[in-house]
């Protein structure tokens, strides 16, 4: 398959340049919010949680506190980065250029996926100045943070395609992703809870990508981290599938 690599790096960076113009938004903003998690649960609760699992509690939440960015702001960059152009029309000049769908999709969630990615590199970077920190799985630590900023883009790119109104862009990073990644195991093990619990929450599918990206820090981990890799691939797939759908069918796009 050829690719038009022109039109995709057009969609790139004009992504990429509206970060730049919501610097404050974009960047500034999720790190301080970040920041005053470290304050109030690694420093407040990490005096009277001092470990889990061996692992010091301010470090312990650091892994999850990049998962709980990356899910967010992936789903929220890709959402309104592709519906922005159907609210203003300009989403018909695109559909009607000599881009392809693949092509459309690899820009916008590739530029979504791209912000979420130095937004985590960002806060891990600042999780040092706050607690003494380590990665035992480097490359473990990259593909958890990029399959989980590609697929979550990829679920902010059906939510836009999806949405007729701006409300409807908040409903699901905020009443549904949020929640998931707060009952999670971001701010501590699934292990601590009782036996009904656990069992209730292998059915949250934020679990598998807090645990799988925790244990690329510490070894640690409330699942299997191949059972973490399959479950990641598995919504990954099933995201390709209805961005498939969508295109093939116009869904939302065409009328």
């Amino acid at each position: 398959m050829i690719v038009n690599h022109r039109a995709v790096k057009a969609i790139y960076k004009f992504e990429m340049a509206r970060t730049g113009r919501t610097l404050m938004q974009s960047i500034v903003s999720p790190v301080l919010s970040t920041s005053l998690y470290f304050v109030v649960f690694g420093a407040a609760i990490g005096a009277r949680i001092t470990e889990i699992e061996g692992v010091q509690y301010g470090a312990f939440i650091v892994p999850g506190l990049i998962m709980l960015t990356l899910l967010t702001q992936s789903t929220m960059n890709a959402s309104f980065g592709i519906y922005f152009p159907r609210f203003t029309g300009t989403i018909y000049e695109l559909l009607s250029a000599p881009v392809s769908f693949f092509e459309i999709v690899l820009g916008y969630v590739g530029a979504a996926a791209t912000k979420s990615i130095i937004l985590g590199v960002i806060i891990l970077a600042t999780s040092f100045l706050f607690v003494p920190l380590y990665i035992a799985h480097p490359f473990w630590m990259l593909t958890f943070m990029v399959l989980t900023a590609v697929t979550f883009s990829l679920l902010g790119f059906i939510i836009g395609i999806w949405a007729d109104g701006f409300e409807k862009l908040q409903i699901i990073p905020l009443l549904v992703i949020t929640p998931l990644t707060f009952l999670g195991g971001t701010f501590y093990s699934t292990s601590v809870l009782p036996p009904v619990w656990q069992t209730i929450t292998l059915f949250n599918p934020v679990v598998y990508l807090v645990s799988g990206f925790r244990w690329s820090f510490f070894e640690v981990a409330d699942v299997h981290i191949g059972v973490s890799v399959a479950m990641t691939l598995l919504f990954l797939g099933i995201c390709l599938v209805v961005v498939w759908w969508i295109f093939k069918t116009g869904y939302r796009l065409k009328n």
